[in-house]
């Protein structure tokens, strides 16, 4: 297993973790700021993960991926039970999984990483107290904007079809991107940015941006992730 298809379109991560209140003393040492590797065949994937316990006994987290431009990505559903840890990317394709163990001398927190029916370890060190960032916000979308979008990604003539959801809740805009050729499976758009004719979404989740403008009743724009650009026209979805 390569790290494109670790992280790439079809990436996504998942750890199991359950939390008891008998057991929230015992498994505070959990929280932290955290860094290790994924040991994949042939390679090491650097992964940094921040996790805290709130004062209402639930676990919040992030984690960030270098190497595949992923950053403080929202850990859910994140749990803890004793020495047992869980973290999960909620919307993200692939249902990866990590199942680790804490260990407190030192800390630290290892076991295995499982996708697809491949197994790989990983290991993570505490490095020092979280630091997690608020996630980034939305602003509100115009009417033209609202609805489902469809568009064909052509990597290296390979054809990926995206449809794209995007609407307004409250005073912020919401949307997901789905890999129709991969599962169909809904990526969370983690901003999404409107000035006049412009968009700009952020699918931190996968590390990708795309930026295009609304135009003749679609949006025309380009497609970056991996430090590689691709055109990518946005058409309305048809009924």
């Amino acid at each position: 297993m390569n790290k494109q298809i670790l992280v790439g379109l079809a990436w996504s991560l998942s750890v199991v973790v359950g939390a008891g209140a008998a057991a929230r003393q015992s498994s505070a040492s959990a929280a932290g700021h955290w860094e290790g590797t994924i040991q994949a065949p042939g390679q090491a994937l650097a992964i940094v993960v921040d996790l805290a316990l709130q004062q209402s006994g639930t676990w919040m987290g992030a984690i960030t991926i270098p190497g595949q431009g992923v950053k403080g990505f929202a850990l859910s559903p994140l749990t803890v039970d004793g020495n047992a840890v869980t973290f999960g990317m909620k919307g993200i394709p692939g249902d990866p999984l990590f199942k680790g163990t804490l260990s407190k001398d030192p800390p630290s927190i290892s076991g295995e990483f499982s996708q697809g029916g491949a197994t790989m370890p990983f290991s993570l060190a505490w490095k020092g107290e979280p630091t997690i960032e608020a996630p980034p916000k939305s602003s509100a979308i115009t009417k033209d904007l609202e609805g489902t979008w469809e568009g064909t990604l052509n990597v290296q003539g390979n054809a990926l079809r995206l449809m794209l959801d995007l609407a307004n809740e409250a005073t912020s805009a919401i949307g997901t991107v789905t890999t129709l050729d991969q599962g169909g499976a809904k990526i969370p758009i983690a901003q999404i940015s409107q000035t006049g004719a412009h968009v700009t979404l952020l699918v931190s989740a996968i590390g990708a941006s795309y930026e295009g403008s609304i135009t003749n009743g679609q949006i025309d724009g380009t497609w970056a992730q991996s430090g590689q650009t691709f055109p990518l026209v946005f058409k309305r979805a048809s009924k």
